[in-house]
């Protein structure tokens, strides 16, 4: 079995599955800390000048913290275009990569001595440096593994975010056949449970072992999935 040829899309499947156990859900997608960042933006018109807040909260940093460290782990997915989105071999050091960015976060959290979660909603653990530091890594292996999961074209989408899979599959005309197998219902079915599992499991893992232990958990789970693509059947040709 060569490291060069295509995976089959369908077979790769369920690998993408697994991926929806992610530890933390902030850094996964893109959206809410654009949206957070643009309020931010918004609130320095707000009120008559003079008593404006001009202040850069926290909360704020965080956000744009995570969409740009985000958005240059996805671009990694250029230099997976160049060696084949499809290729085991990229899909092997793709993979490999977010357990590294992983693990550094992990390392880092570790050695902020942050606390795992807030005390409350409105005043966010993760403030020092490093922690910051661990925000980004984290981020950048979810924009990785986003970008990889995209260019597979499974109906688990990204495998991080789950907004075009509800749509797709309340919008499938075969949504209520029960008797019928319907591989697109199937899957996108198993993609919410499998993400309202992860995070589960992780908040739960959070409070009792922290943020960099879970972190390590993924790490491992990282690895099992980039060891588990040398066995993916190979593209068949007709």
């Amino acid at each position: 079995m060569s490291n060069k040829e295509d995976v089959e899309r369908g077979s790769s499947s369920p690998l993408s599955f697994w991926t929806y156990l992610n530890l933390d859900v902030d850094p996964a997608q893109s959206t809410g800390p654009l949206a957070a960042f643009s309020i931010a933006l918004a609130r320095l018109f707000e009120g008559p000048k003079g008593f404006r807040d001009l202040t850069f909260h926290r909360a704020d940093q965080q956000a744009l913290c995570s969409l740009l460290s985000f958005q240059l782990g996805a671009s990694v997915g250029r230099f997976g275009d160049r060696v084949g989105p499809l290729k085991r071999t990229w899909l092997i050091a793709g993979t490999l990569l977010q357990a590294l960015l992983t693990m550094v976060a992990a390392v880092t959290l570790w050695q902020s001595g942050e606390l795992s979660i807030a005390d409350a909603r409105d005043d966010p653990s993760w403030n020092n440096a490093l922690s910051f530091v661990a925000l980004a890594f984290m981020s950048a292996s979810l924009g990785v593994q986003g970008v990889l999961g995209k260019r597979l074209n499974t109906q688990f989408g990204t495998t991080i975010v789950l907004t075009t899979v509800w749509v797709e599959l309340v919008s499938d005309p075969r949504l209520f056949k029960i008797r019928e197998k319907v591989k697109s219902r199937d899957h996108r079915l198993l993609a919410a449970i499998a993400l309202f599992v992860g995070a589960f499991a992780g908040r739960a893992l959070l409070g009792k072992i922290g943020s960099p232990a879970a972190l390590g958990i993924a790490v491992g789970f990282r690895i099992l999935i980039a060891i588990s693509w040398i066995f993916i059947g190979g593209k068949t040709t007709p």
